[in-house]
């Protein structure tokens, strides 16, 4: 059998092994565990003289920790395997570290599974055979790595809180952990002392191995047994090492491990006096001081040599420490003496953080973010208390601490910015400056003077030295300056405004007024500044503030030339940056900036036109982009409308003439035009580039379109109004052109997207004018080739324009609505192929009934019912009630019943409930009793509907005011209607018709939807609300 596992063993790790063979070897290993006589097998062949090979020797080990594991040794096996791996130990056989860490696996589940009852004597055994006087110091070096190996596989498999464990694993774990602590933990700390003390200055690798112990022991260990007089000078003299080999890289790798054992120590939970007598104790103040004047720390800080490893680990004590000192300040009451001596450390403490806050590597200032924030926001909590300690310190607390803050959202002298080789180290600053911010608005919290009064100090005393310096000043502290004033504005502009009654509506926003008038200032002209960074940071100010320039129209001429000057920025970021920057300015000042329309358009004229580029960066004529190494020319296409759109704006400005209007719109899109005739032919004849340039010239009629008017038909607002008569003529052409286009690709959906888009566009320019091509855009738009998505988010568009135009379209839409909606109904009855084409099945369903909803609420339910649309009725009404009777769709069936509501309140004619019924239509009385009534019954006798689902529940009210609407309009005939025919044949008793037609008859509609949802429970057997 042994030689049959040995074999085994053998094929399984062979590369070069049949496949077949190999996975019969693996299932055999895999039984082996649950054999009963496998682990011994196994135990022989890893026992065996002379030595097998190193993998059968593993797999060996592997194998008799899984039968472990599966239970299959009980207590004389346990017994027996242990004495053999004692015998073994006790042989002072060598074995490499792949096999000892292995055996020490082995070891551990022999603690686990026999220490409670067949080896209570684990520990001291284990250490009896790894110290051992007559062997070597090399010999006892690795037994001693061995035995602080095992001590560490125990807490991992025990105790560590990061592996998640079954139930059973945890109420053993936690059984084992209270036998260690009553057994042996007091001998186990003490051992592990003596180690430290034994073994320093012989073998680094063992004070590390045993450190590490520590540091995972540590959490589950009584306070008191660690926390000893013994162990803290050892640990500090760790810490700090007096020896000449403290500069030594093992010395290091100790120092920094000692380091942790003590942030594991101080992360004990006790009480906040008990935490801050351990603090004072364990003596950190003084390791922190001299570790932050250590050579590594200090000397190096400024050269390549500067060790990071290290600083880090010390600002993670510090961090520490400090949280510790907050819960402290935030437990204890303001007269208890714990009070003045958190405050004293925090005072001790505060300037170590600070000085890792500041540190070059944002790594390390990471770090310490944690305990400012903690804080921050403890010193925010207690200034309600105005007597409160904490309260009091913060005056002199913030100022540092904000100093900090500011002089940490500086670039670096090492950082650049915009290469594409340093976009990571970019993103990540800006990560990092993020959550500075937030420290800084918690410092304005607190103290929001304070804050005004330094961001102003910063941003003025940068702008004064960038003028006496002409200009001269570096762009990182350039970039600061304006950082923090665009940030600034989250204090002055809290109040709703920058101004009230023509004057700053706060201190802060008067202070901002002051900086943007420095800014602006002719001598201090910083976009005469060469770098990149601090033209984007100026441009995003002037949009941030545009109502500084509403007061201060004089500067308006001059920051519309440096935007001008900006959009032609030879920085791709910020060119595609400042198109839509420049947008968001012309479109706030729209009004004060018409004459300089021409000025706009022929300074900006070498940037509107278009050259499409296909996705992969290639063209059918082997051109590329002269940009394409830099940016995706999707994304600089995006940007380029913003141009069009700022275009639109400036020349729809009121201080612009109409003649001038039409002029500057007949500059602008004729070369549109003339370029959209060249390419049509290609882009018929299945031109991929072509195509895309037609898709993008349409894009940019629309969005030119968009800036030149943003009314719309439904807006009634006196601020909106749509342009003159004989300036929206001058779009009539750009419709017509873009439908030639939309006749000749309606096959691509690229071009129906780009036409849906400038359709929406136009429509706020046209107005009523856009009417009569009605038909076409729907003709070109919802083609034979058009998926469900699109014919919805066109129906979307429709609804707008119906909604907008009302009667005036009834005409157009008598027209075409039979077409339309047989289009429709052709999309509708598409099976759906996949959960996106079921989504968009589903969208255009509920599209498809938004749209009667708008058409019978804007008084155009004639419609429907036209000589010329009589014949689609029908196909209308049984489309609808298919939707109502659909219980896997319930929000649509929703929905349907609250359509066929509306044409019930239209059409069923005046309320007439002790009347004979008056309908609008003719019959239209006894067409809603006998086919809209039977729905409200048909989707609950669904076998898949559920009436406590919310949005059952949701259709069921709409059914209910369904039948409430139908009887107010026929009263006693469908009173008798149910009473005779509907409720009698589903079978309902004398009794429950009387009690459903007394709720129909009598109640409120609130009342009926709550009886008829129980009916329905009831019904389908469940209980009642």
């Amino acid at each position: 059998m042994e030689e049959q596992v040995e074999n085994a063993i053998s094929i399984a790790s062979d590369v070069t092994s049949d496949q077949i063979v190999k996975a019969q070897a693996f299932e055999f290993l895999h039984r082996l565990p649950s054999e009963p006589q496998g682990w011994e097998i196994c135990l022989s062949l890893f026992l065996r003289e002379p030595k097998l090979s190193e993998i059968t020797r593993h797999t060996s080990l592997e194998v008799i920790s899984n039968a472990m594991q599966r239970g299959v040794l009980q207590s004389p096996s346990l017994v027996a395997l242990r004495d053999n791996l004692m015998a073994y130990m006790a042989g002072g056989k060598a074995d490499s570290t792949n096999i000892q860490n292995k055996l020490a696996q082995t070891f551990m589940y022999l603690f686990v599974f026999s220490y409670s009852v067949e080896w209570p004597s684990f520990f001291h055994d284990l250490l009896r055979v790894s110290d051992h006087p007559s062997l070597s110091q090399e010999e006892n070096s690795l037994r001693m790595i061995f035995y602080l190996q095992v001590l560490k596989q125990i807490h991992d498999e025990i105790a560590d809180i990061f592996v998640l464990r079954t139930s059973e694993e945890t109420r053993r774990g936690n059984e084992l952990k209270d036998l260690v602590r009553e057994r042996d933990m007091k001998m186990i700390t003490h051992t592990l002392q003596s180690i430290l003390t034994q073994w320093s200055g012989k073998d680094y690798k063992v004070i590390d191995q045993c450190l590490d112990v520590i540091q995972r022991w540590v959490s589950w260990t009584d306070v008191s047994l660690v926390v000893t007089d013994t162990l803290r000078n050892l640990l500090l003299e760790l810490v700090n090492p007096s020896s000449s080999l403290s500069q030594t890289i093992e010395a290091a790798k100790m120092r920094e491990s000692a380091i942790m054992c003590l942030i594991e120590i101080l992360k004990k939970k006790m009480r906040p006096n008990d935490k801050l007598e351990l603090i004072k104790y364990l003596k950190i103040q003084e390791a922190v001081s001299q570790l932050v004047r250590s050579p590594g720390l200090s000397d190096l800080r400024a050269t390549s040599n500067y060790d990071t490893d290290l600083a880090e680990h010390v600002a993670r004590l510090a961090n520490n420490v400090v949280c510790d000192i907050v819960k402290a300040l935030d437990a204890v009451q303001n007269q208890d003496p714990a009070c003045l001596e958190a405050i004293s450390q925090l005072q001790d403490f505060l300037p170590f953080v600070l000085r890792f806050f500041s540190d070059d590597y944002d790594e390390i200032c990471s770090t310490v973010i944690p305990c400012l924030t903690d804080l921050l926001a403890l010193v925010r909590k207690k200034a309600r208390e105005s007597n409160a300690r904490i309260s009091i310190e913060s005056s002199t607390m913030l100022p540092p601490i904000l100093d900090a803050i500011v002089g940490k959202m500086k670039y670096d002298e090492t950082s650049s910015w915009g290469n594409e080789d340093a976009q990571t180290d970019e993103a990540e600053f800006q990560e990092l400056r993020k959550r500075l911010h937030v420290l800084q608005q918690a410092v304005t919290s607190v103290d929001e003077r304070l804050v005004m009064d330094k961001i102003s100090n910063v941003v003025l005393t940068t702008f004064d030295s960038f003028q006496s310096q002409n200009g001269d000043v570096d762009w990182r502290t350039l970039d600061l300056a304006l950082y923090e004033m665009y940030s600034f504005g989250e204090i002055g502009l809290k109040n709703g405004g920058l101004y009230t009654k023509n004057k700053p509506a706060s201190p802060a926003a008067e202070l901002l007024v002051g900086m943007m008038s420095r800014l602006l200032e002719s001598d201090s002209d910083i976009v005469s500044s060469s770098h990149p960074a601090v033209h984007l940071q100026y441009m995003e100010i002037c949009v941030r503030y545009h109502q500084f320039f509403e007061a201060n129209t004089q500067f308006i001429y001059g920051t519309l030339e440096n935007f001008i000057q900006l959009v032609h920025h030879n920085h791709a970021k910020v060119r595609t940056r400042s198109w839509y920057l420049f947008l968001r300015f012309v479109k706030h000042l729209q009004h004060h900036i018409g004459n300089i329309a021409e000025i706009a358009i022929r300074t900006l004229g070498d940037l509107l036109p278009i050259r499409a580029e296909i996705p992969d960066g290639s063209s059918e004529d082997g051109d590329v982009s002269s940009e394409g190494n830099q940016q995706p020319a999707s994304t600089k296409f995006d940007s380029q409308l913003y141009l069009y759109e700022a275009i639109g704006c400036i020349c729809s400005a009121r201080t612009v003439p109409e003649e001038s209007q039409i002029l500057y719109i007949t500059t602008v899109i004729n070369p549109l035009f003339s370029d959209l005739e060249i390419h049509l032919g290609p882009a018929k004849a299945g031109g991929e580039r072509a195509v895309l340039q037609v898709h993008h010239l349409i894009m940019a009629l629309g969005t030119l379109a968009r800036g030149f008017s943003d009314w719309s038909p439904a807006n009634t607002s006196f601020t909106s109004q749509p342009p003159a008569r004989e300036v929206s003529e001058g779009f009539v052409q750009t419709s017509e052109a873009i439908l030639v286009a939309l006749e000749a690709l309606n096959s691509s959906p690229h071009i129906r997207e780009a036409t849906r888009f400038a359709f929406s566009r136009l429509v706020g320019v046209l107005g009523s004018r856009i009417l009569p091509q009605l038909p076409r855009w729907i003709d070109g738009l919802l083609s034979q080739t058009s998926n469900k998505d699109e014919m919805a988010l066109f129906m979307r568009l429709l609804d707008q324009v119906v909604y907008g135009f009302k009667l005036e379209i009834y005409d157009i839409l008598n027209t075409l609505l039979t077409p339309f909606l047989q289009r429709v109904f052709s999309g509708m009855a598409d099976p759906a192929c996949g959960t996106d084409d079921e989504i968009q099945l589903a969208e255009l369903k509920r599209e498809f009934l938004n749209f009667m909803l708008i058409v019978l609420n804007n008084k155009l339910g004639a419609v429907l019912v036209s000589e010329t649309n009589q014949s689609a009725f029908g196909g209308v009404i049984s489309t609808i009630e298919q939707l109502a009777k659909d219980a896997s769709d319930l929000p649509t069936a929703k929905l349907a019943f609250t359509v066929l509501g509306r044409m019930v309140a239209i059409w069923g004619g005046p309320d007439t409930v002790e009347r004979t019924p008056q309908p609008a239509l003719d019959g239209f009385d006894r067409f809603m009793i006998e086919r809209f009534s039977p729905l409200c019954w048909a989707l609950p006798n669904q076998p898949a509907f559920n009436p406590n689902d919310a949005q059952g529940k949701q259709a069921l009210g709409e059914a209910a005011a369904l039948q409430k609407m139908i009887y107010r309009k026929t009263g006693k005939e469908y009173i008798k209607w149910l009473r005779d025919n509907e409720l009698r044949g589903m079978g309902m008793s004398e009794t429950a018709m009387k009690t459903h037609l007394e709720f129909l008859s009598g109640a409120n509609l609130k009342m009926f939807k709550e009886y008829f949802l129980d009916l329905v429970l009831e019904s389908k057997g469940l209980p009642k609300t």
